[in-house]
């Protein structure tokens, strides 16, 4: 019954998605003479952790119980006191982890501290799945680096856009709620000028419950017009504009004036330094990344080795056309054996469109 009872802990912990950033995702279950009296999830950051939101709401004493928990309890004070101090006070018998907190400072003292305490711990159930759903908190606490994943939808064919350059819409009604609901949960997104200029677009989440990401916008030149929609929706989400070191002052002022973060960066040959670029965004506290570019975006961030998932919508139409875009631009590579591969990945179907999401 351990597997079943941490799935539950686990459903539990999904629910907090999008809200508890830089927080891990946590979920609790305890259980007492074979019956579930208590459950709890980390809500949102800031509010009180998985461990006391399922003692606290339990529906009788839980002495002597066994709590099911996906990551090990905090032993630091942060926002809310450490979790193992309730769960030592609360005299329960057994605690039950999935997977051990990977921060360096933190690893293996909550266990530790809950074993000297006299309470039975064990380690490792289901400890995969916990870790799948802590991938961006596992990235960032261990790196300070935002955990990236690409995005793009294309046709049969690989394009992204037709020979003229249309791309409205290339993949289902159900692949772009999908696509909204990502941008919600993470921390921020990113795109090109060319974007921009293309599209005019807001970079918004357009869920009821989530957040808007926080909008980064690769403009070496600072082409942006201070028309679009992205500067006259500031009061929706953070913006930041990472441009060169030679982008106009003037302009410069004027976007810091209306709200907008300038961020300068000295350029490599012209481009982006791309992993310079995710030690910014990390120091600013940006834990996860969507990047929704063009295809030289999409070329210059696997060209520097930031990618660590993908997200592809693959549409049931055929374009055509020798010049019409797919989604990597760049050079390329020349042997077949020095292909980007995926690690593992998994298959889903929303509406017609078939979704690929896997791990480099």
């Amino acid at each position: 019954m351990d597997r079943v009872y941490m799935r539950m802990a686990l459903k539990l912990a999904e629910k907090g998605r999008g809200k508890t950033s830089p927080n891990p995702l946590v979920g609790a279950v305890i259980v007492k003479e074979g019956s579930v009296i208590g459950q709890g999830y980390h809500e949102q950051y800031g509010r009180p952790h998985a461990e006391v939101n399922a003692i606290k709401t339990a529906t009788e004493p839980v002495e002597g119980a066994t709590i099911y928990v996906t990551l090990e309890p905090c032993v630091h004070f942060g926002k809310t006191p450490p979790c193992t101090d309730l769960i030592i006070e609360s005299k329960i018998k057994k605690v039950i982890v999935a997977a051990m907190d990977p921060n360096p400072l933190m690893a293996g003292k909550g266990i530790q501290l809950l074993r000297e305490a006299g309470i039975e711990v064990r380690e490792g159930i289901l400890r995969k799945e916990s870790e799948k759903l802590n991938e961006v908190f596992n990235k960032f606490i261990t790196t300070q680096k935002p955990f990236v994943i690409m995005k793009y939808a294309m046709t049969l064919d690989g394009k992204i856009a037709t020979e003229s350059g249309k791309s409205k819409w290339i993949s289902s009604e159900k692949s772009r709620n999908h696509a909204h609901k990502t941008r919600g949960q993470v921390a921020a997104i990113l795109i090109g000028i060319g974007t921009v200029l293309k599209d005019d677009p807001l970079l918004t989440s357009r869920i009821e419950g989530l957040s808007n990401p926080i909008r980064v916008v690769l403009d070496r030149n600072l082409n942006i017009p201070e028309s679009s929609k992205l500067l006259q929706t500031l009061n929706l989400a953070p913006t930041i504009i990472v441009t060169s070191e030679s982008a106009c002052v003037e302009k410069i002022d004027r976007l810091k004036q209306k709200g907008v973060q300038v961020l300068l960066m000295q350029l490599d040959d012209g481009t982006f330094d791309f992993k310079k670029l995710m030690t910014l965004l990390g120091e600013d506290g940006i834990d996860s990344l969507l990047i929704e570019g063009g295809a030289s975006i999409h070329a210059a961030a696997f060209e520097a080795g930031v990618v660590d998932k993908v997200a592809v919508y693959i549409a049931p139409k055929i374009f055509g056309g020798q010049n019409a875009l797919s989604p990597i631009g760049g050079k390329g590579i020349q042997r077949v054996s020095a292909a980007v591969e995926l690690k593992t990945y998994e298959l889903s179907q929303l509406g017609e469109d078939i979704l690929i999401e896997g791990y480099l």
